[in-house]
């Protein structure tokens, strides 16, 4: 019985690759858990760390697509700070692989929620759109939409990159969440399907506020101001070395929210 079972799965692990090749899909991902080490993500006195949340997804993520035949880089695989060019260094190294940044929000405003996922190179929009939708698709939260911006991990990538906002942390309800391994491993298991172009099962539409900036579907066009405002903030935090964050939860809200210290643009 166990024989016959393991013959079935690696059946099954060789027709998605035969699949995925054939669709033009890579094979090999990269995967970045944002922040580590003396970077603990966030904004100042937030309670929930960001960088063991990302990690934690991020090491799920590895165990599932490598049980689906994947090969699979982590830019890091323990609490340690890597900084933000030798991040893109690792993933440049891999030709024809794809790069998954994993992060999660914060905000000033409790209220704050949802998904949201960035990309930047348009050979990277269709991997970020297959992410989003399905991490949209099972999160108890709204969707905050799918944003091209370039920070840097994006900017400086020479493959398919995208970078994936799972929540926010400063949010009670998402907190509480982000806590519990069982909504850590749905989350990784939904970035997979992503990865893998399955189809959401469930589509969630933007939520209203983002409506009348949609460029079609969960695609949507944020303010140009705030990404000037969060490119002053992000020098600031520059020359304080006080974080290294891969964006600004501030490009959702533009209006009051306090940004993530960030090194990244």
């Amino acid at each position: 019985m166990n024989r016959s079972r393991s013959i079935l799965i690696s059946a099954f692990a060789g027709l998605l690759a035969f699949t995925a090749s054939a669709l033009g899909q890579s094979r090999t991902i990269v995967i970045d858990a944002g922040h580590g080490g003396y970077d603990r993500g966030g904004v100042p006195g937030q309670r929930i760390s960001e960088k063991d949340k990302t990690l934690d997804v991020a090491q799920r993520l590895k165990r599932i697509l490598q049980a689906d035949g994947y090969r699979v880089i982590m830019t890091r695989d323990s609490d340690v700070f890597i900084p933000l060019p030798t991040r893109v260094a690792i993933a440049n190294s891999y030709r024809g692989a794809s790069f998954v940044s994993i992060h999660f929000n914060c905000a000033s405003r409790v209220g704050a929620n949802g998904i949201e996922t960035y990309y930047y190179r348009s050979d990277s929009a269709s991997l970020a759109a297959s992410i989003h939708r399905n991490v949209v698709s099972g999160a108890p939260t709204e969707n905050r939409g799918i944003r091209r911006r370039g920070f840097y991990v994006l900017r400086r990538t020479a493959i398919p990159s995208v970078l994936v906002e799972c929540g926010f942390l400063t949010n009670p309800t998402e907190g509480r969440l982000a806590l519990t391994g069982d909504y850590r491993q749905r989350l990784a298991e939904q970035i997979a399907r992503g990865i893998r172009r399955q189809p959401a099962p469930y589509v969630r539409a933007l939520t209203p506020s983002l409506r009348s900036v949609s460029l079609g579907n969960d695609f949507v066009r944020v303010p140009a101001e705030s990404f000037s405002r969060s490119r002053k903030r992000s020098s600031k935090s520059a020359r304080t070395h006080r974080s290294s964050k891969n964006r600004k939860s501030e490009s959702s809200t533009p209006r009051k929210k306090k940004k993530k210290k960030s090194s990244e643009e």
